[in-house]
């Protein structure tokens, strides 16, 4: 990657992780403080970065990975923008240039599950392939991918969150929690749909509840579009939801199921368990990913 100290920011609708190092084995500092006010958190991490840099040397550039949307393209005048977030008070927030400004080192800048598929493509579950995709299965659900080394952006940032999944109305009623498109992928299979669904969180939930047949049928439907979309050579799936124990192994069979053996491919066919896996970074994916992202930005580094 680098041998040059870096900042890095993984910027979350309910927390902020912030860190100085170079890698995965150099992290010298490292503070999570809960998302506020625009004002009130970016302050926090300006304070952060100037502090640390005073006990372990001055910061080469800076990377973010923010939940989003967010504005992607380096040839708009709102790039690094946060744009139509729910999120209240962070629509049309300039984020990557106002630190820019105020740290004084260059930016490098996506969304945060980006950042992961980054980290895990330099680091981690697909490390050495040309391509791998992210999904996260949290409070939201969200995807970001990385191909040929550089992370998949067109007219925007990928939102595999809200693609549609297969629903028979008859058989589930619930009409799912997203605003925008109801039974989405995210209104069916988040986190925030599992509660509002079964009334209690999913750590909450046994093993045996129906409720894990029911995430696994629609997180397999989203990952087959996925799979038919993208054909990345590794799907990597995290976030709180997977932590359930019982959840990878249904998710992996019911996707065997949707792909009708359509795709005869040995990583399909046999493997689909060493295709279909959870992130080998963990929780630090995306923090680890912003470390990329800034050494990006110092220009010439492509891995």
């Amino acid at each position: 990657m680098t041998d040059q100290l870096v900042g890095a920011i993984e910027a979350g609708g309910t927390k902020f992780v912030c860190a100085l190092g170079t890698g995965p084995t150099d992290v010298r500092a490292e503070v999570r403080f809960p998302t506020t006010s625009p004002d009130e958190t970016l302050a926090s991490v300006g304070d952060f970065f100037r502090s640390e840099q005073l006990r372990h040397g001055a910061m080469s550039a800076l990377g973010i990975g923010s939940f989003g949307p967010v504005d992607v393209r380096r040839d708009s005048p709102t790039w690094g923008f946060i744009t139509s977030t729910p999120k209240p008070g962070w629509a049309g927030i300039d984020f990557a240039a106002r630190l820019r400004r105020e740290l004084g080192v260059p930016v490098g800048f996506d969304t945060d599950v980006n950042a992961a598929a980054l980290g895990e493509w330099r680091w981690g579950a697909g490390r050495g392939l040309h391509s791998v995709v992210y999904v996260t299965v949290g409070t939201g659900i969200g995807g970001g991918g990385v191909v040929n080394g550089q992370p998949l952006n067109g007219l925007m940032h990928p939102e595999m969150g809200h693609v549609p999944v297969v629903r028979d109305p008859e058989v589930d009623p619930f009409p799912g929690t997203c605003p925008y498109h109801g039974d989405c992928l995210e209104g069916m299979a988040s986190g925030q749909a599992m509660v509002e669904r079964w009334g209690v969180p999913a750590e909450d939930l046994p093993s045996d509840h129906p409720a894990w047949q029911l995430e696994a049928d629609y997180l397999a439907s989203g990952m087959s579009t996925v799979i038919l979309v993208l054909s990345p050579e590794r799907l990597v799936v995290g976030g709180g939801v997977m932590q359930a124990p019982q959840l990878m192994p249904l998710v992996q069979e019911r996707l065997r199921q949707r792909l009708g053996g359509y795709l005869q491919l040995p990583e399909i066919l046999d493997g689909l368990d060493r295709y279909l896996v959870p992130p080998v970074l963990g929780h630090r994916a995306g923090i680890l990913g912003a470390m990329v992202l800034a050494a990006r930005a110092l220009g010439g580094v492509s891995g």
